[in-house]
């Protein structure tokens, strides 16, 4: 028995496996979502497929999804957030971070996903980049031609800068 990619800390096979396998449906829209990133992470890319709203499988790439997800070393999975998504719902909304590494760059994939319940089944309809949050200063911005704010007495350009 091994750990689950999904992050979950159970066992796969009492986690994704039974979704990937076709043994069982997902509860929720998270518990979708974490069984996608598994099975990117494994290459099971028919499930990807299977899970996207059918109303949306035919902007699906099968060969671009599966070079991606074979071509990557998948690091793990961080749930940020969810909104609604759970049994008794009819949509939902999972934001994650996905880490992996392609291409010798580790990057972190982080994205606003979209979800909907047909027939009792969760579906996969569509995710949002979610883009980084501005910096904000705690201190005001200091100049070139500024005091240096070590209290030297000389110029910023002249000090620390």
């Amino acid at each position: 028995m091994s750990q689950c990619p999904c992050g979950s800390e159970k066992e796969y096979e009492a986690c994704c496996q039974p979704l990937i396998k076709g043994e069982a449906e997902a509860k929720t829209a998270e518990a979708l979502m974490r069984s996608r990133y598994t099975a990117y992470s494994l290459a099971e890319i028919e499930y990807i497929g299977a899970t996207i709203d059918p109303e949306r499988n035919e902007d699906f790439d099968e060969k671009s999804a599966r070079d991606w997800a074979e071509n990557s070393q998948w690091h793990g999975l961080e749930v940020v957030s969810t909104r609604k998504g759970g049994e008794d719902d009819e949509t939902g909304q999972v934001e994650f971070i996905a880490s992996y590494t392609q291409s010798n760059a580790r990057t972190k994939h982080h994205e606003l996903a979209e979800f909907r319940k047909i027939d009792g089944k969760w579906f996969f309809v569509d995710g949002e980049a979610v883009a980084p949050k501005p910096v904000k200063r705690d201190t005001p911005k200091v100049g070139r031609n500024d005091p240096c704010p070590c209290g030297s007495g000389k110029k910023y350009k002249k000090c620390c800068a």
